[in-house]
């Protein structure tokens, strides 16, 4: 969310680092409505400091023996007049508020032009994508066929986009689980946190899901109650601190936590609807940072490195790029993203997007810090994925997958798992 009279006073240069993500600033109705709040304020004030002289007076005639009609007269009027400024008040503030909430955040201007992941620019490739002397298989294929992944019976359950993972499967995701928290916790230092996965409306809004995001969120409620199923731990972690002031000393904060993510993929139906990169629930480990803005762009490329680290420990091919402006997400101002090699694609897919949000999230959420003589400021906030166990899953199946049909996990895992490979019929061997 925005300070509408930073956006005022940027004006034109606003204008054009928001269009670089496709956004149309209409500063004319954003001025009008920030002058008619200003003008609202001041006439109430007035009329209130009238209303406390004419007040006084009618006590000081009363007191004289004089005639007190007309005073009371005008101090009614004053009383209707208050009411009704104020009554527009309201509603002045909550066109405001709704048009704030539907800008996006600035991109920053390191992030390249374009719209789309094809203006996506590549910084940076580690490890050699494995080269098969067969064809390779996909992670359903490879899943099935050892019995560890069963989409047909998900599907019986829930719907398409779900999937059961059993055996190996099952301990293999609690393990890939299990390292990623300890890699943050022991060699990153994140303090991780057992969050709710039902949070309220104000919740969403803090961290930039609603307004916009409705169609794309799970909702429920019980009576007049109503609760949205988180799409990512970014959302309670950084409103734990919602409406705070953090002590300086206590920053950066450092937050993880493993959770469920639910999301309802609206507008992606038809892509990806074989497997798991991209369903409707989903594990992750999330990492969020709240710091000083001053330290925002450093943090941002550490954390790259704790959610490329996942990657390293298990010897995966992957790729780090930095999204184009107009590909970047509503809340943020610039995100990398880290993508792994997908043989059956043979491609790079998404894995995770890591993003600085600025103080973005924080002005939404109120979550602030202390400056310069102590005086209350925004913190930044930033995020990413470290990581998505189902895509990672994905991932390793089929990169670590050999001839016969059989995989060979990577030595990391084995003191999670207490074995590293899963034979064609689900067996996990030694």
């Amino acid at each position: 969310m925005h300070d509408a009279r930073a956006l005022i006073e940027m004006g034109a240069e606003a204008v054009r680092r928001l269009a670089r993500r496709g956004y149309s600033l209409d500063l004319s109705e954003l001025e009008s409505l920030q002058s008619r709040r200003n003008q609202n304020i001041r006439s109430a004030d007035e009329l209130r400091a009238e209303s406390k002289r004419v007040a006084s007076e009618v006590q000081q005639t009363a007191k004289q023996g004089g005639d007190i009609s007309k005073l009371k007269e005008r101090a009614r009027e004053l009383k209707d007049q208050i009411r009704d400024i104020e009554a527009g008040q309201v509603q002045v503030e909550e066109q405001l508020r709704d048009l704030l909430l539907s800008i996006p955040n600035l991109p920053d201007d390191s992030a390249p032009d374009g719209d789309s992941e094809d203006f996506a620019v590549e910084i940076r490739r580690v490890g050699t994508p494995p080269a098969f002397p067969f064809e390779p298989k996909d992670h359903v294929d490879l899943g099935e066929a050892t019995g560890i992944l069963d989409f047909a019976r998900a599907t019986k359950l829930s719907g398409p986009r779900f999937a059961v993972s059993r055996g190996a499967g099952a301990a293999l995701e609690r393990a890939l689980a299990t390292l990623f928290l300890d890699l943050h916790t022991r060699r990153h230092g994140y303090v991780e946190h057992a969050v709710p996965y039902l949070v309220t409306r104000k919740t969403m809004t803090g961290t930039g899901q609603l307004p916009k995001f409705e169609e794309d969120l799970f909702k429920t409620g019980v009576a007049d109650r109503e609760l949205f199923l988180i799409p990512t731990a970014e959302v309670p972690l950084t409103n734990l601190y919602a409406d705070e002031i953090i002590p300086p000393a206590e920053l950066p904060l450092a937050l993880t936590a493993h959770t469920p993510c639910f999301r309802s993929e609206a507008g992606s139906y038809g892509r990806d609807t074989r497997g798991l990169i991209r369903q409707h629930q989903f594990a992750k480990v999330e990492i969020v940072q709240m710091v000083d803005p001053a330290d925002a762009d450093a943090t941002l490329e550490t954390m790259v490195g704790h959610a490329e680290s996942c990657l390293k420990e298990l010897g995966l091919a992957y790729r780090v790029v930095k999204l184009a402006a107009g590909d970047t997400g509503f809340s943020a101002q610039l995100t990398y993203d880290i993508e792994v090699w997908i043989p059956s694609q043979n491609t790079y897919r998404e894995i995770s997007s890591v993003s600085n949000f600025g103080t973005f999230q924080a002005r939404r959420a109120n979550i602030r810090t202390r400056g310069e003589g102590g005086k209350p400021k925004l913190v930044a906030t930033l995020n990413g994925s470290g990581l998505p166990v189902g895509r990672t899953l994905a991932a390793l199946l089929e990169q670590c997958q050999q001839q016969d049909g059989s995989i060979v996990l990577p030595e990391s895992l084995v003191p999670y798992l207490g074995f590293r490979r899963i034979s064609v019929d689900g067996t996990p061997e030694a």
